[in-house]
């Protein structure tokens, strides 16, 4: 039986952080129960069109049940919802996936879904604690995304964060009658870490 004194309960306690949980925002588990208010946020075109490129379109809870039963199916998925913290509400959720494991990289994508929720911090500290999780749990080496080039909100954010433009998908999109680039952006351990030194 493993008995820890006092000073070491103190230490870890001091030194191992709650990784999903920060000052306004918890990660916890999606559950089925939270599909109809995805289903919701699908209905409004302009979340899907920041969120997706295939054509926004509503989709009722049969197709979101699905869609998690698959999510929860992949060993290599990490999706997580974005709750307040003191409030099971869903306001978001945020993923890592299509792991390359043998070069210790991802992808990133992460969606707020109702706009009363857009610009308080709330994706900004939930892509800070998945950031957290890649690095420190996963011990990834590289996080990468794609975002519309439209989505002038979310770039101004994950470059705040030390996310670097590292190439144009060119007139990628065509919403409206206009063109526009999707950009990828990637974030290496060593830059996050410098970033939090500071």
């Amino acid at each position: 039986m493993l008995c820890l004194s006092d000073k070491k309960i103190q230490w870890v306690q001091m030194n191992i952080s709650n990784l999903l949980q920060g000052e306004k925002i918890r990660l916890t588990a999606v559950t089925n129960e939270d599909v109809t208010t995805i289903a919701g946020w699908y209905e409004d075109t302009v979340f899907s069109r920041l969120f997706d490129a295939t054509p926004a379109r509503p989709r009722n809870t049969d197709y979101w049940l699905n869609w998690l039963k698959d999510q929860e199916k992949k060993s290599d998925n990490f999706l997580f919802a974005i709750r307040p913290r003191n409030r099971n509400e869903l306001i978001g959720y945020i993923q890592l996936e299509d792991f390359l494991w043998s070069h210790e990289n991802c992808w990133l994508s992460i969606g707020i879904g109702e706009k009363q929720n857009w610009g308080k911090g709330f994706g900004r500290e939930a892509v800070e604690l998945i950031l957290k999780y890649a690095f420190h749990e996963l011990n990834l080496h590289r996080i990468q995304l794609t975002v519309f080039s439209y989505n002038e909100r979310a770039i101004s954010l994950y470059e705040s964060l030390g996310f670097k433009q590292e190439g144009v998908f060119r007139e990628h999109l065509q919403r409206d009658g206009r063109r526009y680039d999707m950009l990828l952006l990637g974030l290496l351990r060593r830059e996050w870490e410098l970033s939090q030194e500071s």
